[in-house]
């Protein structure tokens, strides 16, 4: 995994198991990674994988099962899209609106390429 400079590692790795949650890689009520074995994986130190992991805990997307390991809830897809929805709203369409008035993008260009975007990316018909 290549980090970011410009964001904590922990913060990333959050968004690489959040990842693998949404598009179904890692299933609801299914055990996670060790901390020493995702660590590994990702070369990082295993305290940033368990401050990762201390932060997935407060969202109630994952669980610990004391001696067993780090499970997701049973509601782990529903908890990543709300903190995820919560993140983009907060820092990254603030972002997304600046670039548009300043690049003076009409709404009707917007729209257009939003559905076209769309179109080529989930309607696989």
């Amino acid at each position: 995994m290549d980090f970011n400079t410009n964001k904590a590692i922990y913060l990333q790795i959050a968004e690489h198991v959040c990842e693998h949650i949404v598009l179904g890689t890692w299933k609801e009520d299914e055990r996670l990674p060790s901390v020493r074995d995702l660590a590994v994986q990702l070369e990082v130190n295993p305290n940033t994988v368990m401050r990762t992991y201390d932060l997935l805990q407060q969202k109630s997307i994952i669980v610990n099962k004391r001696g067993v390991g780090f499970f997701l809830t049973g509601e782990s897809v529903s908890q990543v899209k709300a903190y995820r929805k919560t993140i983009f709203l907060e820092e990254e369409l603030p972002l997304l609106f600046r670039n548009i008035y300043v690049l003076d993008i009409g709404l009707d260009e917007l729209k257009e390429r939003y559905h076209k975007f769309i179109q080529e990316n989930f309607n696989q018909n």
